[in-house]
């Protein structure tokens, strides 16, 4: 009943429709049944048949139907020669549906929903009969599959370990022509978060445990202001890759393990998610490199990196330059004039410690 209050409110009423567009959803009463045809009383707009394709592919539903029942309707096609309205149900229901749904994500509904099945990139599920997908990166904190290395199959068997689990979820983002339904676990907590976030501010430096160890970086629990962090309600938050150490990381397992008790401080807060650092605790190595490098200056590096834009030079652990793509033409070239953890002479050509740049030209040699 409630559902059809809400279409009833996105229909015309007949007797201020003159003649309905194909598409539109008109509310009629069942007179009639066929072998294969269902007749609609729709009042002042005449009748209507579902009949054909549209007939076989709700035939279940129609069933169901007898005599004075009021259903609504799609317009397929105009009146045909025999003066019907051509209509279909299953597309009505199907409209109904993500009416629905819509109304749902509008009013920020929690819904439950059973695991169906996994994939790399999320679980699978179904909403009204809707299939529905729920990506990794709208998992809970504590759902979140922390596979080192970022192993595809490592992920999948985790997120096989859902499949049957029933799970809190609001609707992310919808799309009826696309047949996309896309949810979140993490947008319940959303308001909650926010909330608890307000007693923070970037700046802030935080005690916790590291929970997670992830390619990017590493995830952090911490406790709420004046709580201990085994109470329930810690909050947790993100340590990218680049903000574990000055550096440079291959792999956040070599900084830090899971279990380990470190102080971090809180770098950003965006709506409910907080980002923080260990590296800002530490002492920055550039600080003394404007008087430590000079342009001009001659030093030793170690290749450790290829990109695009060039080669990144280790200096010393903490500090790196780069040699510009520029300085060799192309990236075949300079993979064949520089190896990787080899060392090489070079020339600074900038030093910028502020931004933490520093900028190298090959020496070449005599």
């Amino acid at each position: 009943m409630e559902e059809l209050s809400v279409m009833k409110d996105l229909l015309e009423k007949p007797d201020t429709v003159k003649s309905p567009q194909i598409g539109k959803l008109i509310e009629g009463k069942v007179v009639g049944k066929g072998r294969a045809s269902l007749f609609l009383d729709l009042g002042s707009l005449g009748a209507g048949i579902i009949y054909g394709r549209e007939f076989i592919a709700a035939k279940n539903e129609i069933k169901k139907l007898k005599d004075g029942d009021n259903i609504f309707a799609k317009v397929v096609d105009l009146e045909n020669d025999e003066g019907y309205w051509e209509m279909s149900l299953n597309q009505a229901s199907n409209e109904m549906v993500w009416t629905e749904l819509q109304q749902k994500k509008n009013d920020s509904e929690t819904i439950k929903i059973t695991i169906t099945g996994a994939n790399k990139g999320g679980l699978l599920t179904a909403v009204s009969g809707v299939q529905a997908f729920l990506p990794v990166s709208q998992l809970m904190p504590e759902h979140y599959p922390r596979v080192e290395g970022a192993d595809s199959a490592k992920i999948l068997k985790e997120l096989q370990k859902f499949i049957g689990q029933e799970l809190e979820v609001k609707i992310f983002d919808l799309n009826s022509k696309e047949n996309k339904l896309i949810l979140s676990e993490k947008a319940k907590e959303s308001a909650k978060l926010k909330e608890l976030l307000k007693n923070y501010r970037v700046g802030d430096t935080v005690e916790g445990e590291i929970t997670g160890v992830t390619d990017f970086g590493v995830f952090i629990k911490f406790p709420l202001s004046g709580e201990s962090l085994a109470k329930e309600g810690a909050l947790e938050g993100l340590i990218h890759i680049s903000e574990l150490d000055w550096q440079l990381i291959d792999d956040p397992a070599d900084i830090v393990k899971v279990g380990d008790k470190v102080k971090a401080k809180i770098i950003a807060i965006n709506d409910d998610k907080v980002s923080l650092s260990l590296k800002a605790l530490k002492k920055d190595p550039w600080q003394e490199a404007e008087n430590q490098y000079k342009k001009g200056d001659k030093i030793e590096g170690e290749v450790v990196k290829f990109n695009p834009f060039g080669a990144f030079i280790k200096i010393t652990p903490q500090i790196q330059g780069l040699c510009h793509i520029s300085e060799f033409g192309t990236k075949t070239k300079m993979e064949e004039t520089l190896k990787l953890d080899q060392k090489y002479q070079f020339e600074i050509l900038t030093v910028e410690p502020l931004e933490h740049r520093m900028s190298l030209k090959l020496k070449e040699e005599k």
